[in-house]
C-alpha cells in the first residue's frame, strides 16, 4: 500500500473525529484522532520506504520518523497527548467519555501531526 493510501484513511479518521464531536459522540471522536495521528506517521514511514511497526504508540512511531527528519521532534508533545486515546476511552471504564474540551484540542493536535506529514510527502 502506498503512502497516498496511509493519508487519506488518516484523513477520514479526521474528518470522523470532526462529525462525531459535532453529534456529542466524544469518546469515538477522541479515538478517530490518535487514528488520525497514527495513519499519517505511518504513511510517512511508507513514503521514506520504512517498515511499519505494529504499535498504537505514537511516540515509538516519532522516534523512528525523528531517525529520518529531526523537525518530528516538534511533534513529541503531541503524540505524548494523543497516545493514549488509542485504547483509554474504547472501552467501558469509570470514565465513558472525555470533556468535549479535551476532544476538541485533540481534532487540532491530529491535524497538526496530518498537515506536518502531509508537507512532508
Amino acid at each position: 500500500m502506498d503512502h497516498k493510501a496511509w493519508l487519506k484513511k488518516a484523513l477520514n479518521d479526521l474528518k470522523s473525529a470532526q462529525a462525531l464531536v459535532e453529534n456529542d459522540l466524544l469518546d469515538t471522536a477522541i479515538y478517530h484522532t490518535q487514528q488520525c495521528a497514527e495513519k499519517a506517521l505511518k504513511g510517512f514511514l511508507v513514503y521514506q520506504k520504512q517498515s511499519i511497526k505494529r504499535t498504537h504508540d505514537l511516540r515509538l512511531l516519532i522516534d523512528i520518523c525523528v531517525e529520518i527528519d529531526e523537525d518530528f521532534n516538534d511533534l513529541r508533545n503531541l503524540a505524548e497527548e494523543l497516545t493514549p486515546y488509542a485504547v483509554e476511552f474504547r472501552y467501558p471504564t469509570e470514565w465513558l467519555e472525555p470533556d468535549k474540551e479535551d476532544v476538541l484540542e485533540a481534532i487540532e493536535m491530529a491535524e497538526e501531526i496530518f498537515k506536518f506529514v502531509e508537507e512532508r510527502n
